[in-house]
């Protein structure tokens, strides 16, 4: 049966009937990957847990807009990175920058594998080490702890300016280390560990 499902097209055709074999089958093979997915998105394993069962009930309360020729596991990580989007719009801002990555994401990811998105959260962090000290901090914190650019302000004793600096040259190094494909998947290190 496990073969039998491994098929994209049958596996859809079989959730868009309702077989709920087939729903098994999705959540037993793609919920451990979209759980590391979510936690590489927030680095807060009740919030990710929350973002895979959102993942998992929209696909099967929408199963009968699933198309066949549409790789599930690309349908699957879409819809996780929407989740992470739509909480995270609900906890706090995002500047404009953000949002230009967070675009650029959603045309990668599509076809994205998890190995390479974990390399690419390797590199990131990997420059991220090399940032300048107090551009790092800055970044982290905005980042890692997720303070806005007020209270990190508060927190170190500068100008907001300053946060927005940092910040911003941190992105600037980043993108050019790592060149073009890689700096249009930032946007999902954000919240990751360094």
């Amino acid at each position: 049966m496990k073969t039998f499902f491994s098929d994209n097209t049958v596996l859809i055709d079989n959730l868009i009937k309702g077989n709920e074999k087939a729903y098994a089958f999705l959540i037993n093979t793609y919920h451990e990957k979209l759980f590391v997915y979510a936690m590489s998105l927030t680095n807060d394993r009740d919030m990710a847990q929350d973002i895979v069962q959102n993942v998992f009930v929209k696909t099967w309360t929408f199963r009968e807009k699933l198309k066949s020729n549409f790789p599930i596991q690309s349908f699957l990580y879409k819809t996780a990175y929407n989740e992470f989007i739509n909480q995270y719009h609900k906890n706090q801002s995002v500047s404009i920058l953000e949002k230009t990555y967070a675009e650029a994401l959603q045309e990668v990811i599509e076809n994205t594998e998890e190995s390479f998105l974990t390399n690419k959260i390797e590199l990131v962090n990997k420059e991220i080490e090399k940032l300048p000290a107090k551009c790092k901090q800055v970044f982290l914190l905005s980042r890692k702890e997720g303070l806005t650019n007020i209270e990190i302000a508060e927190y170190l004793s500068i100008s907001i300016k300053s946060v927005e600096g940092h910040i911003t040259k941190a992105f600037s190094i980043i993108r050019k280390e790592l060149k073009e494909k890689i700096s249009q998947i930032l946007f999902i290190f954000f919240k990751q560990k360094a």
